[in-house]
């Protein structure tokens, strides 16, 4: 029976790590991944009704599921003071910055209040589990999964994202209007950015397991029509050229201190006298052009590697905390056979060609062909089963252990 496999609270099950690219999945409405890229990714709106079929299959059944994390439970992280959370109230507008006692929290009773939860992904693993389900668009772009959770009548009002975002009800009803109107001038005098002018052109009722995708810039207003109301969105990076560019020309700037020639003091023997000495000579000029040739540095290739960097750092938020007992690396190389090893929550990979980013840094440079392979199993994988490594010498495996960067799974 069916109902056997169903579950109160809803377990989302782990995406595979080969995910059926070009077969159509419930969650984007019986069409593949490929097909959604191409119809509606960063271009138009999708409702998706029943996106998580178990709650239409509990529902057939007379059951009910209920989100995978409670109210309780939400209101408890709510507490913490490394998950950025925030609380909105409307009549009038009003935004409060976490960490939260319980008692600044207003009970589900309460109407017009709305409490938001980033990054959970790091902190439960049903977020990081649901999360998974959306690794077919590249992780340097996937940000984070935030829960908001709202008494009747919670929202923070019309607004409008400059990303793209999944928005998921997990329990509860929700109202959704939304506009692809080209005003999107804001109230002035807000402590949030609700559009002035919102004209609502679509409008659904989104019930737990139905799926809303918007794109960048389409207007929106979301309401609680019930007490709880859960909304889970998956948002991601839309960093500007000129972050990425400073962020990129900054870590290239640091990896000058590598190269020893550069070291060498500026001459210029060739100087000939000049009738215009508030110039700067030539050459200086003709100098740093030759430099910057042989180096390279005017190339794209030698921006990436800081752009990669900078894209794998964590959120702001994040805190390792490396094990209390330590491993020898001797010990660590014996349990890399024995055990998986998996990355932390809050730890971000990415990887740029066949060098590999853990947290800002490029685990993958100088390390042996076998450490440089398992970095790249973990970049794609986010686990690395157990296997026999060469050499008990520490290495930058060993490095994000003590760093608290990679787990050994329990």
């Amino acid at each position: 029976m069916t109902s056997f496999y169903l579950s109160k609270p809803y377990q989302p099950p782990q995406a595979p790590q080969n995910l059926p690219l070009n077969e159509p999945w419930a969650l984007f409405g019986g069409i593949s991944p490929d097909l959604f890229m191409k119809r509606y990714w960063h271009k138009k709106p999708l409702l998706v009704r029943g996106a998580i079929p178990a709650f239409t299959l509990a529902t057939q059944n007379g059951e009910s599921l209920d989100s995978p994390i409670s109210a309780e439970e939400l209101i408890e992280f709510a507490g913490q003071d490394n998950l950025e959370s925030r609380l909105v109230k409307s009549e009038p507008w009003n935004l409060s910055s976490g960490p939260f006692t319980k008692k600044t929290i207003p009970t589900l009773s309460k109407p017009n209040w709305t409490l938001l939860l980033q990054g959970m992904e790091a902190h439960h693993p049903a977020a990081a589990k649901v999360l998974s389900w959306f690794r077919f668009i590249p992780d340097a772009r996937l940000d984070d999964l935030m829960i908001s959770i709202a008494g009747l009548g919670g929202g923070v009002g019309p607004h409008f994202d400059s990303y793209d975002v999944f928005l998921i009800q997990m329990s509860g009803r929700r109202r959704w209007q939304i506009s692809q109107q080209k005003d999107l001038s804001l109230k002035p005098n807000l402590p949030l950015k609700i559009l002035q002018r919102f004209k609502a052109e679509h409008e659904w009722v989104l019930e737990p397991g139905d799926m809303l995708y918007l794109p960048p810039h389409i207007a929106h207003d979301g309401v609680a029509l019930d007490a709880g109301c859960q909304t889970w969105s998956v948002g991601f990076r839309s960093p500007s050229f000129k972050e990425l560019l400073q962020e990129g020309l900054w870590r290239l700037a640091e990896s000058l201190e590598n190269i020893p020639e550069l070291d060498q003091k500026f001459t210029d023997p060739m100087q000939k006298a000049t009738a215009n000495a508030e110039q700067l000579p030539e050459e200086l000029i003709r100098q740093i052009t030759l430099k910057l040739r042989k180096l390279k540095l005017d190339h794209v290739d030698h921006f990436l590697p800081g752009i990669t960097a900078y894209l794998s750092e964590p959120k702001q938020q994040a805190f390792f905390d490396g094990p209390i007992k330590p491993l020898s690396s001797t010990q660590f190389t014996k349990k890399l056979g024995l055990r998986k090893l998996i990355a932390h929550p809050q730890t971000r990979i990415l990887s740029l060609g066949n060098e590999v980013f853990c947290n800002g840094e490029n685990m993958s440079q100088g390390q042996r062909k076998d450490i440089a392979r398992a970095w790249q199993i973990l970049s794609a994988k986010k686990a690395l089963s157990p296997q026999k490594i060469a050499g008990n010498e520490k290495t930058s495996l060993y490095d994000a252990y003590l760093a608290g960067w990679l787990v050994f799974e329990l």
